[in-house]
């Protein structure tokens, strides 16, 4: 289980590499002693060279010690930085992978309701914001602010070793620069999230439109969707406007700070105490350099500080695919789905819809093991949550569902679905080789056995004409196929998995009469041995069912064959004589 907290997540990634970090973060000091000692190498030149009595020519014996110094502290920092570089180079993105995988398989794990309403792009923003935000504040981190408070203890003591008042002077900068940074930046960081949350609404809406390009080009709607597209950019525009405006507002009073401390205060402070002989030109030039280059130091963070902030608000915006808490998980003590004949039984289910809807109300069921079992019935008539409630893509509000006398909610997810195939209405693939997409229905299955499957569905043939055959890749949800080839893929997908229970949404609806015919006779061949459920609007397609279940406003109305709910005379035969082109209405309104 991930944290949902983001101090406790970032530590749930570093503790991984917690040694690499306390040597990168050493090394990372090397920074530190640069811009603190080398001043003190400079001080040491001027001593000696002020206070030198002897020959001239002479003068090289008396620098050694400093020429010694100055080549320890060219060369030991300059090392350090390189070692540091390499080790980053090899744990920043084995990282970020470690995040994205983490967090991608935490969404992968959210219920159906969750992914249908969320945007695909925007979830992929923001698993990809978090890994690349997290990284950059742990590197602005160790490489920036760790150095820098160390930086500032060296460069005090030193200073406070030559006169107090230097360190006061420095430290009272530096608290009065921070301390303003401290007070603005949440200001930055609600300005970024803000900006961060309009940026990852844009892509989603951009990946939307991608991704239904062809009702773009259809309604020829090119313009309308730059319009509608540009209303999102707008306010992206205006709050990136914002956050970026906050910072610079921020840099005009961290100017004028430097200017006054140590730009005049310290200056002015210094030559005064050369005046009266407090300290040597040595002192004078240690005190000078050290000063400026903390001053850059902290310049360096009073600037990353604002970006830390914005980093920290992009994290906490991504964090919220993982504070979601997964709707449906297996119990504690589930264990794997046990199929022995592959009965199904509703015990007083009932369920309604986050909305309110109510669909089953103390409903009770029992499909037969190995039976073939028809649901019909208008559009929202219950038959898809009839379907979806077995596959537990809810979980019901009381009764319940059972599988050869198992609990589905008490059996683990992962094999209540492997036990189950299903061959929707309208099939997506992946974009992937069509070998990859028939062999998702069993990972481990031999070439053969997709090539035998691809025959039993009819796609060997159109597989084979393509040029790169069954290493062909599909497109987006299979959009270089036709929809026909598509539900043949489906189809083969789901003879190779040969689960025991088998639903089928209209699965030949996108056939052509001929494919269909030839079809019919490989789904009867699928069928047998299996409990088989069929979801139809096409009422003749459940002529050769064992039994036939109408749904009405979430009530089974009807149960019985075909003929005899013909000949019963009533709801079932209204709808048999309702359909056109043998296909059923949306409603009884539409007859």
């Amino acid at each position: 289980m991930l944290p949902t907290k983001l101090p406790q997540f970032i530590w749930h990634f570093v503790k991984q590499h917690k040694m690499t970090f306390i040597v990168i973060q050493l090394l990372c000091l090397g920074w530190s002693i640069d811009n603190t000692l080398w001043p003190y190498g400079l001080k040491l030149l001027v001593d000696t060279l002020t206070n030198f009595t002897g020959e001239r020519s002479l003068i090289w014996y008396a620098l050694l010690p400093v020429m010694a110094l100055w080549v320890v502290l060219w060369i030991g920092p300059e090392i350090m930085y390189r070692i540091s570089g390499f080790m980053m180079a090899k744990i920043f993105p084995r990282i970020e992978a470690s995040i994205r995988m983490a967090m991608f398989n935490y969404v992968e794990g959210h219920s159906y309701s969750f992914f249908a309403n969320q945007f695909a792009g925007t979830m992929a923003n923001r698993i990809n914001d978090m890994s690349q935000s997290l990284a950059r504040t742990l590197n602005i981190t160790v490489t920036l602010f760790t150095p820098a408070f160390v930086a500032l203890i060296i460069a005090s003591s030193i200073f406070f070793h030559i006169n107090h008042w230097f360190a006061v002077l420095l430290m009272t900068w530096v608290t009065l620069h921070i301390g303003y940074c401290l007070v603005t930046a949440p200001k930055c960081a609600r300005l970024s999230n803000r900006h961060s949350n309009s940026r990852s609404i844009l892509t989603g809406k951009v990946v939307d439109s991608f991704t239904n390009f062809i009702n773009v080009k259809l309604f020829a709607h090119r313009r309308f969707e730059y319009e509608y597209v540009n209303t999102f950019q707008d306010d992206e525009l205006k709050k990136n406007q914002q956050s970026a405006t906050a910072v610079e507002k921020i840099k005009i009073v961290l100017g004028l700070s430097t200017i006054i401390f140590p730009g005049i205060l310290m200056t002015w402070y210094e030559i005064y105490c050369w005046q009266h002989h407090i300290i040597s030109i040595g002192d004078f030039v240690l005190i000078f350099n050290t000063t400026w280059n903390i001053i850059m130091i902290m310049w360096f963070v009073g600037m990353e500080l604002p970006n830390l902030y914005r980093e920290i608000g992009v994290c906490q915006q991504a964090l919220s695919l993982i504070q979601a808490e997964h709707e449906i998980i297996d119990t504690p003590d589930a264990k794997p789905l046990v199929i022995t004949q592959g009965e199904i039984k509703f015990d007083n289910v009932s369920f309604h819809y986050l909305d309110g809807r109510k669909v089953f109300e103390r409903t009770s069921i029992t499909i037969e093991p190995g039976s073939k079992v028809g649901l019909v019935g208008f559009s929202g008539a219950g038959k898809s949550t009839f379907v979806n409630l077995i596959l537990r893509f809810y979980d019901i509000d009381s009764g319940t569902i059972y599988i050869d006398e198992q609990d589905i909610s008490n059996v683990t997810l992962t094999s209540l679905r492997q036990h189950i195939s299903m061959i929707p209405q309208h099939p997506s693939l992946f974009h992937r080789t069509l070998k990859e997409n028939i062999r998702y229905g069993k990972h481990d299955a031999t070439d053969e056995e997709v090539i035998s499957a691809s025959k039993q569905a009819h796609c060997h043939e159109f597989i084979m004409a393509l040029p790169q055959g069954y290493d062909s890749l599909v497109g987006e949800r299979g959009i270089k196929l036709s929809g026909g080839q598509r539900q043949r893929v489906a189809i083969a997908r789901a003879i190779l998995a040969n689960a025991p229970i088998l639903i089928l949404d209209e699965a030949t609806s996108a056939l052509d009469s001929v494919t269909e015919k030839i079809i019919q006779e490989s789904l009867h061949t699928l069928m047998k041995n299996k409990t088989t459920i069929v979801v139809a609007h096409r009422l003749s397609t459940l002529a050769d069912m064992d039994r036939i279940l109408v749904f009405d406003e979430g009530k089974i109305v009807e149960d019985g064959t075909h003929q005899a709910l013909i000949d019963a005379g009533e709801h079932y035969a209204k709808l048999w004589h309702m359909q056109a082109g043998g296909f059923l209405p949306e409603s009884e309104k539409t007859e």
